[in-house]
C-alpha cells in the first residue's frame, strides 16, 4: 500500500496571514497589560544628507528606565535564546510549518514583528526556501519592509534565525531605489542594479512594478532575486556560514548590502539604516552622527563599492 506524502503547510495557505496585523494588535494590547511587551520610548529627529533624509531615534531623556532596557538588549548573555521557546504572551501566530510570528519584546517601532524559525537555526546559516516563503507571505499580504540581519556583524542581536518586518510608515526603500531600476519582476537574464549616489557596495533587484504586480510576491521570486543580488556582489548565496549582510525587501524591490563592521564608533547599525532609519542611545551620538553624515556612517560599516 502506497502512503500519501505529507503536505507541508505553506505560509501563503495559512489562514492567519490575512489577519496577521489584527492578531498582532490584540497580542500587543494583552502583552502591554501583562508587562511582557516593554517598548522603548524614543524621541525622533531627521537628518538630511544630500537628497536623502534619515530618521534618527534615541532613548527619551524622560524615560530613564528605558535606558536599562537598551542595556539589557546590548549586554544580553550570548547563549540566551528568547525564541526557544518564545514567550507565549508575545507569540502572534504560526506561519506555515517552519516559522512563528513573535513580537519584538523591546520595540522602538510599533508593530515590529519577528518571523522566527520553530527549530534552532543559526543567524549565519543561509536563508532557505521556507524562510523566503514566510517573509514573502507577510509582505505580499501587508506590504511594509521585511529585513534580515545576517549575523552579528550585520547588526543581529540574537543567534537564533529570525527575519523581521516593520510597517511602511516606519521605513521604506523608496528614496534609495535607483531611477533606472527596470519595471519587471526577476526572470531569466534579470540583473541587479546599483544607485550611484550610495557610497557602499549594494545590489537592487526589482520584484514588481507599482504597489502590486499581476502576480503576487512569492518565495520563489524572492529567492531568485536574492541569488541575482548575491551574484552581482560576489557573495555565495548558500555558504554556511554566510558572510555578513543586510537584506531588505518590499513589494517592489530587494536590496542586499554586504557588511564589514557592526558599529560605527559605538553606534550599532542594522538593516534599517539602509532604509533611512537609525537608532542611537543619546543626543551625544546624534551630534556625532550629524557631523559625520549618515551616508558616510553607512559606508563605513558596509563594503566599499567595486
Amino acid at each position: 500500500m502506497t502512503s500519501t506524502p505529507t503536505r507541508h503547510r505553506s505560509p501563503f495557505d495559512d489562514p492567519a496571514i490575512e489577519s496577521l496585523l489584527d492578531r498582532a494588535d490584540d497580542v500587543i494590547r494583552r502583552a502591554l497589560h501583562r508587562g511582557a511587551l516593554q517598548p522603548i520610548r524614543t524621541e525622533q529627529c531627521w537628518l538630511a544628507d544630500g537628497t536623502f533624509r534619515f530618521s534618527v531615534r534615541w532613548v527619551s531623556s524622560l524615560a530613564l528606565k528605558d535606558r536599562a532596557r537598551v542595556d539589557t538588549v546590548i549586554h544580553r548573555k550570548p547563549d540566551f535564546n528568547p525564541f526557544l521557546p518564545p514567550e507565549a504572551d508575545l507569540t502572534v501566530a504560526e506561519l506555515g510549518d517552519a516559522h512563528l510570528v513573535v513580537l519584538n519584546k523591546f520595540p522602538v517601532i510599533d508593530r515590529h514583528l519577528l518571523i522566527v524559525t520553530r527549530q534552532f537555526e543559526d543567524q549565519h546559516t543561509p536563508l532557505s526556501r521556507t524562510d523566503f516563503d514566510a517573509l514573502a507571505a507577510v509582505i505580499a499580504a501587508h506590504g511594509g519592509l521585511g529585513f534580515y540581519n545576517g549575523g552579528r556583524t550585520a547588526g543581529a542581536s540574537q543567534a537564533h534565525k529570525h527575519l523581521q518586518w516593520v510597517p511602511e510608515s516606519a521605513a521604506t526603500l523608496d528614496a534609495f531605489i535607483p531611477a533606472d531600476l527596470p519595471a519587471q519582476a526577476p526572470a531569466a537574464g534579470a540583473r541587479a542594479f546599483a544607485n550611484p549616489a550610495l557610497p557602499w557596495a549594494h545590489a537592487f533587484v526589482r520584484l514588481a512594478s507599482g504597489e502590486r504586480s499581476d502576480t503576487e510576491l512569492d518565495g520563489a521570486t524572492l529567492a531568485a532575486a536574492f541569488r541575482i543580488a548575491c551574484a552581482a556582489l560576489g557573495l555565495p548565496c548558500a555558504a554556511d556560514p554566510m558572510p555578513p549582510y543586510n537584506l531588505l525587501v518590499t513589494r517592489e524591490a530587494l536590496l542586499l548590502v554586504p557588511r564589514v563592521h557592526e558599529k560605527w564608533q559605538d553606534v550599532s547599525v542594522n538593516s534599517l539604516g539602509y532604509a533611512g532609519s537609525l537608532f542611537v542611545r543619546d543626543r551625544e551620538q546624534i551630534e556625532r552622527l550629524r557631523a559625520c553624515g549618515p551616508l558616510a556612517v553607512l559606508a563605513a560599516v558596509g563594503r566599499a563599492p567595486g
